[in-house]
């Protein structure tokens, strides 16, 4: 049986309870991901004239049907990596976007861009519809795949970090509302894959998500990069975390992550020294997928 998963990812909006509101103002947004200038089937999926030649691989549903649960690819089948980035905006957080505070970050987008990284972005609705001329940048980019980090960045547990949380009834529709708002803002083949906000997750949001057909992904190295500032201690968290197949978390957002982009500038030169390859998530879970 599956019980209610705590990982040490601490998203922003757990920080901002706890601290006071200046801590506040930089935080709430362990969010975003953008650049000025994607899914289908039993999820809440992109339209009949998608482009994508074939249906993207997920895993087969776990024990009584419930939404099955991906953390990392093969650890023997090579050298692979695949970095990901929340851009979790949270629903409530429309009144600090509209008094200037940044929930996207272009400038780790065009890093990655330079340096050639595929990378998977997970992104809530919430941030879409503030972003969309960036969403649709990511999302139309082949280097780039989108997933699903919820609409509204509310917990799908009773308890996780001091998120708000959606009612049980309602964890579905707020996936399908994410997906809804990649679709507004032109970003046709989202990923049947979804984040957990906070990574929090029970068999109850397991059962709920069952019928979208997604599935969930986790990850096996935590950056730490929300809130730092040394891009030098970020990287070698990383660095030293990293195996064959691995997941990294990491975030993208001018002001709780200011660190990142730089941190990345120092990752992607080093595991490439190591021999390591990047992937999108979508690759490690269909090499995955290959081996069941």
């Amino acid at each position: 049986m599956i019980s209610r998963v705590r990982v040490r990812h601490v998203p922003v909006r757990h920080v901002c309870v706890r601290h006071a509101a200046a801590a506040c103002a930089l935080g709430a947004a362990l969010t975003a991901c953008g650049a000025p200038d994607a899914p289908h089937a039993a999820r809440p999926a992109p339209s009949a004239t998608s482009a994508v030649p074939s249906r993207p691989p997920t895993l087969a549903p776990g024990p009584a049907g419930l939404t099955p649960v991906f953390k990392n690819g093969p650890r023997t089948q090579g050298r692979t990596v695949a970095l990901t980035f929340d851009a979790d905006m949270t629903a409530d957080q429309g009144a600090r976007a509209a008094a200037g505070e940044r929930f996207d970050n272009p400038e780790l987008i065009a890093t990655l861009r330079a340096l050639k990284v595929p990378a998977t972005v997970f992104m809530t609705g919430r941030w879409a519809d503030e972003y969309p001329v960036q969403a649709r940048s990511i999302g139309r980019d082949p280097l780039f795949e989108v997933a699903n980090h919820s609409y509204s960045h509310y917990s799908f547990t009773g308890d996780c970090y001091g998120l708000p949380t959606v009612s049980g009834d309602r964890m579905r529709s707020d996936v399908e509302r994410a997906y809804a708002a990649f679709r507004r803002a032109g970003v046709e083949d989202a990923m049947p894959y979804f984040r957990f906000p906070g990574g929090c997750y029970d068999r109850q949001a397991l059962r709920a998500l069952a019928a979208t057909g997604v599935t969930a992904v986790q990850w096996d190295v935590v950056s730490g990069d929300a809130f730092a500032t040394d891009a030098d201690a970020v990287a070698q968290q990383v660095l030293e975390g990293v195996r064959p197949g691995s997941v990294v978390v990491m975030h993208c957002t001018r002001s709780a992550a200011p660190a990142t982009e730089r941190a990345v500038r120092q990752i992607v030169p080093e595991l490439r020294k190591k021999g390591y390859r990047f992937v999108k998530v979508s690759q490690l879970i269909g090499a995955t997928r290959a081996r069941q």
